[in-house]
């Protein structure tokens, strides 16, 4: 890290960066680019963002491509009790307006296991679309659970736990401009296993984090 973002406290939570802000701009102008070509003369994609990891990587998706756009929040959840997703889908908040007929672009910041994903698509599929397509910031397929091969990828990563641009550990660094790789002092007492994107922060004796 290097010029302002190693003085932001945020930053200094990251044990590197993984993505820069030039990197993620340019991929996501390249993403419009090959989404608005996707699409024939006169259709109108219907961006669905899912809350709340996706709305940065939605705001800047939808202003690189050069047509008219609608736009739609979902929400989902797949966490009990637990601090680990326990694979069961529910609907937090639904789509405001009916979809049949439209062109339904999913967007989301990153797929692993797909669970969430898959679910999505087969509910929308029975709204009866024009289409369903799926564009995802990061992919990690090694995690997959579900079959499910997004449309448009931005960057294909291992399987780290990663955050900002959208992306949070219980629900802070959303607001880092870059992807970095948390430190394991951030989300892991000794010895503990990494918590995935979305899970609560694991804190210690003294209820601290980073």
């Amino acid at each position: 890290m290097n010029g302002t973002l190693s003085d932001q406290p945020l930053a200094r939570d990251l044990e590197r960066v993984l993505l820069s802000e030039e990197t993620i701009r340019a991929r996501v102008r390249e993403m419009g680019a090959r989404i608005d070509a996707s699409y024939g003369p006169g259709e109108e994609p219907l961006l669905v963002g899912i809350l709340k990891g996706a709305c940065v990587f939605l705001s800047d998706l939808l202003r690189a491509i050069p047509r008219h756009v609608a736009l739609d929040f979902i929400s989902t959840s797949s966490y009990g009790a637990g601090v680990r997703s326990s694979g069961q889908v529910r609907l937090l908040k639904d789509l405001d307006k009916p979809v049949e007929g439209r062109h339904i672009l999913l967007v989301e910041d990153i797929i692993d296991s797909g669970l969430t994903m898959s679910y999505l698509k087969r509910m929308l599929l029975a709204r009866r679309p024009a289409s369903i397509r799926i564009a995802t910031l990061l992919d990690k397929p090694s995690r997959r659970k579900q079959p499910l091969t997004p449309d448009y990828v931005g960057f294909e990563i291992d399987d780290l736990f990663v955050v900002g641009y959208g992306l949070d550990f219980d629900e802070r660094y959303r607001n880092l401009p870059v992807i970095g790789v948390l430190k394991p002092a951030c989300y892991q007492k000794m010895g503990e296993e990494a918590p995935r994107a979305g899970e609560p922060r694991n804190l210690d004796d003294k209820g601290e984090t980073c």
